[in-house]
């Protein structure tokens, strides 16, 4: 199972999610503070980052974007309050997903599961993963069977829920996509979810991949419909 670095300063919550986690198979590191978290990355190397917002010293704000300059690993965000504000700022320092606690066991798995596996490498078993020469947009070059995507010839460095996003909207340039599509197929939500999670990574998307985000090429907004690929 996955290595997971837990971030949050409540020391229940803590010890509640590192028992729930343990039991489902994950190997748990805990720490009560940001610099403690960040000072565990290097010899703990986790597979995703659970990060508490509210941190009695760096903010989880902070952490998330200090691991973002440097490391693509899947963050979910942990937050006690549905605050709009917390949510947004909180996905735009670049987490993939975030969880309203107390989140029963059930959701916290699902949750692991489905960011885990927008980072892992394709399988050949579908039009994303299917061994092919990588594809030409523009300026852009994608591996899909690699995961890498380059731009004038050097690698973006793209979150999972970013790069899962530009895949699956390369895959059928021109072609519509609503939010709640997005949704159910980058972040499994196959309820009625929240397109804060769309908007915002559409937006940390264009800022890596767009030589404009004002008159994007590649990530574009169709008003009262949702988001294409070009047409270049």
């Amino acid at each position: 199972m996955s290595r997971v670095l837990l971030i949050e300063d409540d020391r229940a919550v803590r010890e509640g999610v590192t028992l729930t986690l343990r039991r489902r198979g994950h190997e748990v590191e805990a720490a009560p503070n940001g610099e403690a978290g960040l000072a565990a990355l290097g010899a703990f190397r986790p597979d995703l980052v659970l990060l508490d917002l509210m941190l009695p010293d760096l903010s989880g704000f902070e952490v998330c974007r200090r691991i973002r300059a440097t490391q693509q690993l899947p963050i979910i965000m942990l937050t006690a309050r549905g605050d709009d504000i917390d949510v947004v700022l909180g996905l735009e320092a670049g987490a993939d997903d975030y969880i309203v606690k107390p989140a029963r066991g059930e959701v916290l798995e699902a949750r692991i599961r489905a960011v885990l596996r927008r980072a892992a490498p394709a399988d050949g078993g579908g039009p994303e993963g299917a061994a092919r020469p990588a594809e030409v947009h523009g300026d852009l070059v994608v591996d899909r069977a690699g995961l890498v995507v380059s731009k004038h010839g050097k690698d973006l460095a793209l979150a999972p829920s970013e790069m899962k996003l530009l895949l699956h909207l390369s895959a059928t340039p021109g072609r519509v996509h609503s939010r709640q599509q997005l949704l159910e197929h980058v972040w499994e939500h196959s309820y009625h979810g929240d397109a804060r999670l769309v908007d915002a990574c559409v937006m940390r998307l264009r800022t890596k991949v767009e030589d404009s985000t004002r008159s994007p090429r590649y990530i574009q907004t169709v008003r009262g419909f949702g988001y294409r690929f070009g047409p270049l």
